[in-house]
């Protein structure tokens, strides 16, 4: 047994303090994901860019002409490309030394002071939104190299599906609740005596706060497994460790199986996400109370719908409910394009949908990965899948950027995505996972 495998020897009393610290990170982070990057900035930041704009709607940064209902779809983009650059780095710094704490304390911190920096974000400072954007979605990312890495050595394998869908659960609670305060600002601005932009840029602020607070409890709880070190540095072989990793998984063909499934899937989870403030706003001209009231409904039932797939895996296997999960985000991109404009019950009824089956899919995908990951090489091999998670991420915005820059309407734009849930649902489904566990060189669970 390697030092970056589950302590079997450990007490459990430890073990499971270490798992409850590991929580409160999904806690800490998911409020920039619901609060910033999937209700407020994605219109608030358009309004700014609308703001810059010529006659004709378009911005010019560097002198390209970009449509201003574009911008945060493609700096959403833009972002993740930053983090593919930064996310081998940190993978192959954790594996050198086993040091992730300090990582992630510093991706973490980043990330938090980028978000709470854009409570200066007003007027027409779109760039000025943009390049915090960039950071804090990068930083994000780099942090969930190294907190995923985690997951194999607090959790036995039986224990991994459970583990993992806690974690999503409090980072949804965490979400709900911060909506919650969110709106209570956002619908009585006026009684605190603020504006209605002003708000906006408090409930974007707070959640750099938030997460940098309870940041310190998994900061306090984890603990590193010291390896030996190598004498080289990891900034100068960080791509280098990439390029070994893909080739090392050449030699585990069913792990870039599943990887390249879950790299084309969740760019349509991910896109869906970031965008349906923007469709629900400019498309079907709900306001943002209704969005904010939507988005908090599905960080309710995505707390019921991560526990409940869970549960479901036991039964079903967790490859098999992620495949019905496909099938329900199919349905929902299809109901969603026929959504009519101004009908907030309708858009519930979806909000709904997209809860009961949002924290399960990327909860089990998580715990499903980590069978198929070689024992020692948890941090590098979880780099490659945050980069699908959320590097190689970059593909579904830029496509649903460049579908409403041709054709200037968000459907359009929303119905491109059900390729992604279609081909990443052919492909898993071809991945015989018991056969890639055993690859891996990892016990295969009774039911998978």
């Amino acid at each position: 047994m390697t030092a970056d495998t589950v302590d079997v020897a450990a007490g459990a009393a430890d073990r499971r303090r270490e798992q409850r610290g590991w929580y409160f990170y999904d806690f800490a982070c998911s409020v920039y994901s619901t609060s910033v990057l999937t209700v407020f900035l994605g219109p608030y930041l358009t309004s700014v860019a609308k703001a810059a704009a010529d006659a004709d709607g378009y911005v010019h940064p560097l002198g390209i002409p970009v449509r201003a209902g574009s911008v945060f779809a493609y700096t959403v983009s833009l972002s993740l490309v930053v983090a593919i650059l930064a996310m081998p780095l940190a993978g192959a710094a954790a594996d050198r030394t086993g040091r992730k704490k300090p990582l992630l304390a510093g991706a973490a911190y980043l990330g938090a002071s980028a978000t709470a920096g854009m409570f200066f974000l007003d007027g027409d400072r779109y760039l000025l939104g943009a390049l915090l954007l960039i950071v804090a979605n990068a930083s994000l990312a780099v942090s969930m190299v190294l907190y995923n890495a985690y997951l194999p050595q607090i959790a036995a394998p039986d224990e991994r599906d459970a583990v993992s869908s806690r974690g999503w659960a409090f980072g949804y609670t965490s979400g709900a609740l911060v909506l919650l305060l969110d709106l209570a600002l956002y619908t009585g601005h006026e009684s605190f005596g603020v504006s209605e932009s002003t708000a906006v840029r408090i409930c974007l602020a707070t959640a750099g706060v938030w997460w940098g607070a309870f940041t310190v409890v998994p900061l306090r709880r984890l603990r590193d497994r010291r390896v030996a070190r190598s004498g080289e540095g990891a900034v100068g072989t960080g791509w280098r460790q990439l390029m070994a990793t893909l080739r090392d998984m050449r030699r585990h063909p069913l792990t870039l199986s599943f990887l390249l499934a879950y790299l084309i899937y969740n760019d349509g989870i991910q896109t869906v996400i970031s965008q349906a403030s923007i469709y629900g706003s400019e498309e079907l001209g709900l306001d943002q109370t209704t969005l904010i009231t939507a988005v908090l409904l599905v960080q309710v039932l995505a707390v019921v719908g991560a526990l409940g797939m869970g549960r479901m895996a036991r039964s079903y296997g967790a490859k098999r409910t992620i495949l019905g999960s496909l099938a329900v985000w199919t349905l929902i991109l299809v109901a969603g394009y026929f959504l009519p404009a101004g009908a907030p019950v309708a858009f519930y009824a979806l909000a709904a949908a997209i809860g009961l089956v949002l924290g399960g899919s990327q909860a089990l995908s998580r715990s499903l990965f980590s069978h198929l990951v070689p024992s020692g090489k948890e941090a590098e091999y979880f780099s490659a899948y945050e980069m699908s998670d959320r590097g190689l991420s970059w593909l579904g915005p830029l496509v649903f950027g460049v579908a409403f820059q041709l054709t200037g309407s968000y459907r359009e734009a929303i119905i491109s995505l059900v390729v992604f849930f279609a081909l990443g649902f052919g492909l898993l489904a071809r991945v015989p996972i018991g056969r890639a566990i055993a690859a891996a060189g990892n016990p295969v669970p009774e039911r998978i």
